[in-house]
């Protein structure tokens, strides 16, 4: 996309379309719970969304300059968000909108709070940080103005994904993101999220220890993988076929010059040549808007490489918790086992206490009574925990297939929408370049 041009207003159009459908919110006031992804945290009731009640977008990134946490001297760049109350837009009435700056790594803050306070959720991905799959004639620095153009729609697009979102839309913290300049970081942290971070690392090695897992989510990864791989494949063949596009148009360039110098020194041609020229001239310049705007196109990709990612985020997690279920069931099988044997004061398997039992005789009735009461609270306990990782689990199941069907049915018609407008710009390229040549044709038949 060109510097200047819109912000993906289609999709902003189809996104507030689809969050029209929602019901109306009824309570704006609810507190504010510790980040347990309970509804308790939620601004109004699950199904309405923010994005019916407000207008929201990226207006404009600018490059500033300032000193790090370790007072080093930088260059980053600030993304100014823009909303408005959507009540007053029916009404008629065109206020101003309220507007802050926000760096890219409070973007990043943001989306990592929605990851563990909803484990359930396919959590909509962060345009990329550092440009990835570019065709070489284009700049992959980061402080690129196209680059920056791009991402900036990029992170537009990511607030109007979330604020359509039934369940991460109605989060204080997101509504805290785009209306509160200072103090939104406190707030986040206060919601202790770090500390439940630590789950998401263990979830990375649950993979080979779980018996049972979901078939479904096995499939679910499975299809992740090969999304990503495809993903992958098609926007380096792309890359390919625009280094190659690139290439060809500059080549035209030198028709151009060639015709221009040639008609330099023909009398009844010259007028012909020179005109064919500048025709040629022009289609080799017109590549660098074609593959900047194509490049807008592999974004929309780009989006669906990291949602991949965020898809197995969510079936891990399932893995963690069906890991942790199978322990403490274990865990409880153990101790009953335990209570069995001091009660009978039978061994059924070969332990350290068999042997020890054997040679130094049995314990005396009070120390078993001891253990045996011990025992009895810790199985109590163990139940406890069996029941709640046994829900714990089960809701996660049901939540994240329900969030798993909407993330599939927005996969489908965004991709299909996204490459038939790749389709469309291509054969409308392709019409250009015939038109050239039908024009240059002209210019040679009149010579």
């Amino acid at each position: 996309m060109r510097p200047g041009s819109p912000p993906t207003s289609g999709k902003q159009k189809r996104m507030a379309e689809d969050g029209k459908d929602d019901s109306v919110a009824t309570d704006d006031d609810s507190d504010l719970t510790a980040a347990d992804g309970s509804l308790n945290n939620t601004m109004v009731e699950e199904g309405s969304t923010l994005l019916r009640r407000m207008e929201i977008c990226v207006a404009e990134a600018e490059k500033r300059s300032g000193k790090n946490a370790v007072s080093m001297q930088e260059t980053f760049t600030v993304y100014l968000i823009e909303t408005r109350p959507m009540d007053a837009v029916a009404e008629g009435r065109n206020p101003a909108p309220d507007s802050l700056w926000r760096r890219y790594s409070e973007f990043e803050l943001l989306r990592n709070y929605l990851i563990v306070t909803y484990p359930y959720i396919v959590v909509p991905p962060l345009p990329e940080k550092r440009a990835e799959f570019v065709w070489h004639k284009l700049s992959a620095d980061n402080m690129d103005p196209d680059f920056v153009e791009r991402r900036r729609v990029g992170l537009e697009n990511f607030l109007l994904r979330v604020a359509s979102h039934p369940v991460l839309s109605n989060d204080k913290i997101l509504y805290h993101f785009l209306t509160e300049e200072h103090g939104w970081k406190e707030v986040v942290y206060e919601t202790g999220f770090q500390a439940k971070a630590d789950s998401r690392l263990r979830a990375l090695s649950a993979t080979f220890r779980v018996r049972n897992p979901d078939k479904r989510f096995m499939e679910m990864k499975h299809y992740s993988d090969e999304l990503q791989s495809h993903t992958s494949q098609l926007l380096r063949a792309r890359a390919r076929v625009a280094d190659r596009l690139y290439g060809v148009y500059k080549v035209h360039g030198n028709y151009g010059r060639v015709f221009s110098e040639w008609s330099a020194i023909e009398k009844e041609m010259g007028d012909g040549l020179q005109s064919a020229g500048h025709h040629m001239d022009a289609y080799a310049a017109s590549i660098d808007d074609i593959l900047e705007e194509e490049e807008h196109y592999a974004d929309q990709l780009k989006e669906y490489l990291s949602y991949a990612e965020a898809l197995r985020a969510v079936c891990r997690k399932h893995e963690l918790a069906q890991f942790e279920l199978e322990m403490a069931s274990q865990d409880l099988i153990s101790k009953k086992q335990q209570r069995e044997e001091l009660a009978t004061g039978i061994v059924r398997t070969f332990s350290f206490k068999g042997m020890t039992n054997k040679l130094f005789g049995q314990e005396a009735p009070e120390q078993r009574e001891a253990k045996l009461k011990l025992l009895e609270e810790l199985i109590t306990e163990g139940e406890e925990t069996v029941k709640e990782k046994t829900v714990e689990c089960e809701e996660h199941v049901e939540r994240a297939w329900v969030d798993m069907q909407r993330f599939k049915e927005q996969k489908d018609k965004d991709l299909r929408e996204a490459l038939i407008n790749y389709a469309v710009m291509q054969i409308s390229m392709c019409k250009k370049g015939i038109q050239v040549w039908s024009n240059a044709k002209e210019c040679f038949l009149k010579m």
